[in-house]
């Protein structure tokens, strides 16, 4: 009988419903929503296929159990009292790796793993008889959220973030998270066969993560997860059969315009290095060009970009608006298309000239930002062959 599990995929606030849709398109029953977070149910081969395949969410995590505590007596007897020795083996190495609290009586998150790892191995010694772990053995870290005293214990079973592809080898100053840009892109109706520049590419997040999209690659199909070593959860053989399914769905013959400038030519070297690292540099164009070049003969494309704003432009406020200046000049030169700015400048419309179609607060880290959608034309639908 197949195991179905509770299943919890972090992502940036503000944007669950990208989230969502990625893991119904997958196949599986979004269960619930909440800030920062999307739950749904699945089997093992759920974890494998959500990990290999998830662009925007930070991390794939297994649900042990939940409960309500407000007193660490009361934390460690319902901590114990969860099924450990189903989910982790006696060699496991098992140890709760972080601790989140909000407005909880529980605040401490030194207190709350101390308490938690002490439980735990209370539920192995009943378990295996033993008060003897070695903890030589795969890891199994354990992530809990506590949240108006509600707690959430969870094996967590991507292991380094799945922002991390293992393309991003050079990093530019300051750069955006492969899930967020992700994520920003997927906001936009940008596809494979449509135009997307970025003029200010830094390593290339941008159009790296968008020749990802038009070849139809997954995001984690070359890099490893934790819980590839849990055996006796998630067989082999799904692990296998998700990356055939993704090899055999994968096109890099695929035809795109994709492009990235910046200003620096050693940030462009970088930004192809990394796009050699991604497997997909022969899909997109890198250029030394300054925004004030920015220019493209055709219609309805997309620029998606991230301007330097914060620590990546430290220079007077003059220095920003002109620089903000220039790209709504140089975006009002392209015939119908659309341009999608994450910036934390609050006043980004008024340098760009235009008063953003749509606006998303989002948070990118600590730092609050706003996505400006400035929206162009629609191209014209194709004419069917049966027309």
């Amino acid at each position: 009988m197949t195991t179905i599990y509770q299943l919890t995929a972090p992502c940036h606030f503000g944007l669950e419903a990208v989230l969502k849709r990625e893991i119904t398109e997958l196949g599986y029953d979004v269960t619930g929503t909440e800030n920062g977070k999307v739950s749904f149910a699945g089997d093992g081969e759920a974890i494998a296929r959500a990990n290999i395949w998830l662009r925007t969410a930070e991390r794939v995590l297994l649900e042990v159990g939940q409960f309500h505590a407000t007193s660490y007596e009361e934390l460690f007897e319902k901590t114990a009292a969860l099924p450990w020795g189903e989910f982790i083996p006696r060699d496991g190495k098992f140890w709760v790796t972080k601790a989140t609290s909000i407005n909880s009586k529980l605040f401490s998150p030194s207190d709350i793993q101390s308490i938690m790892k002490k439980a735990m191995v209370r539920s192995m010694t009943r378990r295996y008889g033993t008060t003897q772990f070695p903890e030589s053995g795969t890891a199994f870290p354990v992530r809990v959220f506590l949240y108006r005293d509600r707690v959430t214990v969870a094996l967590d079973t991507s292991g380094a973030s799945l922002h991390r592809r293992g393309y991003r080898t050079e990093t530019a100053k300051a750069p955006i998270t492969e899930t967020l840009a992700a994520a920003l892109i997927l906001l936009t109706p940008w596809h494979g066969d449509r135009i997307l520049v970025d003029p200010f590419c830094g390593s290339g997040t941008f159009p790296i993560e968008a020749a990802m999209m038009a070849a139809n690659m997954a995001p984690g199909i070359n890099r490893e997860f934790l819980s590839e070593g849990w055996d006796h959860l998630i067989p082999k053989q799904c692990w296998y059969d998700v990356l055939d399914e993704a090899n055999e769905l994968l096109n890099l013959k695929a035809e795109a315009d994709i492009q990235g400038y910046d200003i620096n030519p050693a940030v462009i070297h970088r930004a192809m290095i990394n796009a050699e690292q991604a497997g997909v540099k022969n899909l997109i164009h890198f250029q030394q060009r300054d925004i004030s070049q920015l220019s493209h003969a055709k219609k309805y494309g997309f620029v998606i970009t991230n301007p330097p704003y914060g620590e990546r432009l430290k220079g007077e406020d003059d220095e920003i608006a002109a620089l903000y200046r220039t790209l709504g000049e140089r975006f009002r030169s392209l015939d119908d298309w659309s341009l999608y700015v994450i910036t934390s400048v609050a006043q980004a419309e008024k340098y760009i000239g235009r008063k953003a179609d749509k606006n998303r607060k989002i948070y990118n880290g600590m730092m609050k930002t706003y996505f400006y959608q400035f929206l162009g034309k629609k191209p014209p639908k194709r004419r069917s062959l049966n027309e």
